[in-house]
């Protein structure tokens, strides 16, 4: 490109070559600061336009290190006014933590040595084998199987947010991922290591404060299910002869939970001081809602109340000839039991049975996303662990929801921002738009909405001007 040279003090204009233009022909490339190439190839001096050129490489680079130095100086400035919150952070967590954060450290640190020892002696297996190492093995611990182990080996908390970040993803998208991984990783919904029936047993003594045998006439001590934090196990009622199933609170979880949830809160408030630009992933928010619906989980008065909300509105909208959720036995639950009718079924994954049960599997999966989706508007709480092991088809054809201890709650004041900014994208109404998002809470708190509408304005015109 040619330059052509300062005029009446302002910055150089740049000019394509083959466009018409005067100025073009007293400048062409430059091979040096100051020294161009004629037409006919030889090289002359042009002090005026070596001059605009230095000038403007001068003022590009000193503006581009000013621009630099600012944003530095921002971060810097913006860094200290938030240590001493986060050393307070710290302070506090570690406090609420307690000897229990060593304790999980070292728990952590001999579920590696021990998955990496498994590892380790079938490799040593495998280099006898004239195959040789399996490719498999050659994954290290990120193949499924061990990686599967160590999350299992970590303990409840690992394994849950596996089933929320990871496994779950995984399992609900069969057709996106490595059969092997997917294999492996649905294990993680129901069959995690089980908790001795005698233990069981005294956890259910305890909670119950009378006989188990003046309850149940009959438990089985083979596990239904061993999910992360909860086991359960089939029985029947004394008296009624109800079947049912009972959900007990694995021991030692809260204790558990509660600090590695911390740990990982402490290290995404690091990450987040440490590197500003995690914080528009939200990354310690994030890590907070995980932690707050996890701790929700270990009690399951709340789950048992959550159970009796999506019942009531199945009622209430005249659904229960569709779809049903387990009747609760409150007698004989507690804040670490819970006592459920007993469902009979099969998840709506299994294919080959569902075809068994009904004539088109497709209107079932419809019935539940419907249900569902009806949920987020007329139930107090919505089911937010929706996934093959808590969708179940039953032998009557309709659909069980199981497992309500993560639900989602969506308030009136937001279902009324969503309305508004539905309503302002189809009529273009930018200020009414942003004070929407504003509302949601999808925005930070101090924010200017004049300024934030006239940024939407450019987004969504850049947009319209790409179709």
């Amino acid at each position: 490109m040619a330059v052509s040279s300062f005029r009446s003090g302002r910055l150089p204009l740049f000019h394509h070559p083959q466009l018409p233009n005067k100025a073009a022909s007293a400048a062409c490339t430059t091979r040096s600061i100051g020294g161009f190439k004629k037409p006919n190839g030889r090289f002359s001096s042009n002090p005026k336009c070596g001059r605009a050129l230095f000038l403007f490489a001068q003022y590009s680079q000193s503006s581009q290190a000013q621009t630099q130095q600012d944003r530095f100086s921002s971060r810097l400035q913006s860094s200290l006014e938030n240590l001493p919150k986060l050393l307070e952070d710290i302070v506090q967590t570690s406090i609420s933590t307690g000897p229990r954060g060593a304790l999980r450290l070292a728990q952590g640190i001999q579920a590696f040595v021990g998955v990496g020892g498994e590892w380790l002696a079938d490799v040593s297996r495998s280099t006898n084998e004239p195959t040789g190492i399996p490719s498999q093995l050659q994954l290290g611990l990120l193949s499924p199987l061990y990686l599967r182990k160590l999350f299992e080996r970590m303990g409840a908390t690992y394994i849950k947010l596996g089933q929320i970040t990871f496994c779950q993803f995984i399992a609900s998208a069969p057709t996106l991922f490595p059969p092997e991984y997917v294999e492996e990783f649905q294990k993680c919904f129901d069959r995690a290591p089980a908790v001795p029936f005698e233990d069981i047993q005294a956890i259910l003594r305890e909670e119950l404060g009378r006989p188990i045998d003046s309850i149940y006439e009959y438990i089985d001590p083979t596990p239904i299910a061993s999910a992360s934090i909860a086991q359960v196990h089939g029985a029947r009622l004394k008296g009624s002869q109800d079947d049912v199933v009972i959900k007990v609170l694995k021991p030692g979880i809260k204790d558990i939970l509660v600090a590695d949830l911390n740990f990982i809160y402490i290290a995404a408030r690091i990450l987040e001081f440490l590197n500003p630009d995690f914080s528009r992933a939200s990354l310690v928010g994030i890590v907070k809602d995980i932690r707050e619906s996890m701790l929700e989980e270990v009690d399951f008065n709340k789950e048992a109340t959550n159970i009796e909300s999506f019942r009531r509105y199945l009622e209430a909208m005249g659904l229960t000839r569709q779809a049903t959720a387990p009747r609760v036995y409150n007698y004989c639950s507690t804040r670490r039991v819970l006592t459920m009718e007993r469902l009979y079924g099969v998840p709506l994954t299994d294919l080959d049975s569902i075809s068994s049960l009904v004539s088109s599997p497709e209107n079932s999966l419809i019935t539940a996303l419907n249900v569902w989706f009806g949920s987020l508007l007329a139930c107090e709480t919505f089911h937010a662990d929706v996934h093959a092991g808590n969708l179940w088809l039953l032998r009557d054809g309709r659909i069980g929801f199981l497992d309500f201890g993560i639900v989602g709650r969506i308030s009136p004041k937001t279902w009324a921002a969503m309305e508004v900014f539905l309503a302002s994208i189809a009529t273009e109404e930018y200020e009414s738009m942003a004070s929407a998002l504003i509302e949601m809470g999808a925005t930070n708190q101090n924010i200017d909405a004049k300024a934030f509408a006239r940024d939407l304005e450019k987004i969504f015109s850049s947009i319209q001007a790409s179709i």
